[in-house]
């Protein structure tokens, strides 16, 4: 009973949440799908920005994402660059227009508005949420995607930090983006 009751708030309140952002990418002549990649694509590092990892973060097809890509590429919000490294590789970096569209729908003023209000939820309810992302997320069936800092392979060095993975140095910046190949700790993928 208390996972039905948790899944109605949840799903409603991600209901408002996604509706707002919606709306606002209207004012941009985005689709939802459109507005969700663009998204993705402000948060994540050099290893995610690929056409697989937005099929792989949005949940969806192959065949949607690449057509929103086509449709961002078009609106001036995208640009593909092969990578320098391996050619079969398509990167996505949004443009200063995309940049700008994407940090204007970051947070739906409705949340900033009900954070800020009276009724405010407790301090603790990110924690409460990480957590029960973190645990439907070890169900297996999903990639974390999660923030660089907090994954298994991240490492802290004298000067920095770098990827356990790749062994590539990264920045402060680079340690707060999503990362697909992000393995939470205990579970090495």
């Amino acid at each position: 009973m208390q996972a039905q009751k948790l899944f109605i708030l949840l799903e409603r309140l991600s209901l408002l949440l996604r509706n707002d952002t919606r709306q606002r990418g209207l004012l941009h002549g985005l689709q939802p799908v459109q507005v969700e990649a663009l998204l993705y694509l402000s948060r994540c590092n050099r290893y995610s920005n690929t056409p697989q990892a937005v099929t792989d973060y949005l949940g969806t097809t192959k065949g949607t994402v690449s057509q929103t890509l086509k449709a961002l590429e078009r609106k001036g919000f995208l640009a593909k660059e092969r990578d320098s490294d391996d050619g079969r590789v398509v990167r996505l970096q949004l443009t200063t227009a995309g940049t700008a569209v994407a940090d204007e729908l970051e947070v739906p003023e409705i949340l900033t508005a009900a954070l800020a209000g009276d009724g405010a939820p407790a301090e603790g309810l990110e924690a409460d949420l990480r957590g029960l992302l973190a645990a439907v997320q070890r169900s297996g069936r999903f990639r974390t995607f999660g923030a660089c800092h907090s994954c298994a392979h991240f490492l802290r060095e004298k000067g920095g930090f770098r990827c356990g993975l790749t062994r590539e140095p990264l920045s402060t910046a680079d340690s707060e983006l999503i990362c697909r190949e992000h393995a939470a700790h205990g579970t090495g993928h």
